[in-house]
């Protein structure tokens, strides 16, 4: 008699790859009034991709909408001074006084002023970047089966730049619309765009973006995998840990690699200066000094623990439900399988 393979918390599985791997299963599946006395066995019917792009959209949307106000004032302390038509205007601004501007000039709306786009961006970003930095990860892997930490260095910042090469323009639109003066709606700002500048334009300053969010995405995936992973395993699956383990990730790999979003911003913005990243850096020490690469450095370390925070906590939280949902399906069918075995003990032959 065949006994249902065991499901790892790494590995989960759903219906139709149980079936693959064993035909016979499907004849033990839970019955629609199991389902309805045991709904948590449902969710084991949903692919595990599907589940986990599901909850990395969520918890991204989430996560950007809470933390806009300060990715506002961010972008504003990062370009303040370079925007078009404000040559004239003070080189450097602070936290506070970008806080006071916007809320001056545009009200409470202007704090969440680019949040759209960034949270439409978000949906296929976490998305593309779940599924590659797995598939990267496999593909690093040595010939033992493990995965070193120089593969883990490299799947993130694979994943990083496969995610950001297919959302790129969506955040160039997002920088234009919430810097910007006279720019309404994403629409006007892309038409615009493709009449004054041309198409090339929606990658513009796409080089910067790649080298910095590579770098960033290795580092912080990097340390958030070995951080939890050299935990105690009753503490690996503690929301604390999980929380603890994002900030100190986050935090080291935005230390590391903020200057070039910096750099990055400045090269999208209408009428920069500046062409490559190059003339881009020595061009922002020479006016602002070294503190220039780091403007709106805080209002950035403010929204990384909302940020990372949300969407670890969001990401193992799933990961336990669609784990507890594979054990009550298996528990399910191998129970109906034992009656259905007692039942033919039972006739007679």
């Amino acid at each position: 008699m065949k006994k249902i393979k065991s499901v790892s918390s790494s590995n989960f599985a759903c219906v139709s790859m149980a079936a693959d791997e064993d035909k016979h299963d499907i004849d033990f599946a839970p019955t629609t009034a199991q389902f309805l006395k045991h709904p948590l066995a449902i969710v084991a019917l949903v692919p595990k991709g599907v589940s986990l792009f599901a909850a990395g959209a969520v918890a991204g949307a989430v996560a950007k909408s809470i933390t806009a106000p300060l990715d506002r004032v961010k972008l504003l302390m990062q370009t303040h001074g370079l925007r078009a038509g404000q040559e004239s205007a003070k080189k450097a601004i602070g936290f506070i006084e970008a806080i006071t501007l916007i809320g001056k000039e545009e009200g409470l709306k202007g704090y969440w002023k680019g949040n759209l786009p960034q949270v439409i961006r978000i949906i296929p970003y976490s998305a593309v970047q779940l599924f590659a930095y797995e598939t990267y990860k496999k593909l690093f892997k040595g010939k033992d089966g493990e995965l070193s930490v120089i593969g883990r260095l490299a799947a993130g910042a694979c994943a990083g730049m496969t995610s950001t090469f297919v959302t790129y323009p969506l955040d160039v639109l997002r920088l234009r619309l919430a810097v910007e003066p006279g720019s309404r709606t994403m629409t006007e700002v892309a038409v615009n765009m493709l009449r004054d500048e041309g198409f090339s334009s929606f990658y513009k300053g796409l080089g910067p973006s790649l080298i910095s969010i590579a770098p960033y995405i290795a580092v912080n995936f990097c340390v958030f995998d070995l951080v939890k992973k050299s935990l105690p395993e009753r503490l690996q699956k503690r929301t604390e840990a999980s929380l603890i383990t994002a900030l100190i990730s986050a935090t080291i790999a935005t230390l590391t690699c903020y200057p070039l979003d910096t750099v990055r911003r400045q090269m999208q913005l209408k009428g920069t200066p500046y062409e490559t990243i190059f003339d881009a850096f020595p061009g922002i020490v020479e006016r602002d000094g070294l503190v220039g690469l780091y403007r709106g450095f805080v209002p950035n370390a403010l929204k990384t623990l909302p940020n990372s925070s949300i969407r670890l906590t969001t990401f193992d939280t799933v990961k336990r439900l669609i784990e507890a949902s594979e054990k009550e399906f298996q528990r399910i069918v191998e129970g109906n399988r034992k009656k259905h075995n007692l039942r033919s003990n039972d006739s007679p032959i």
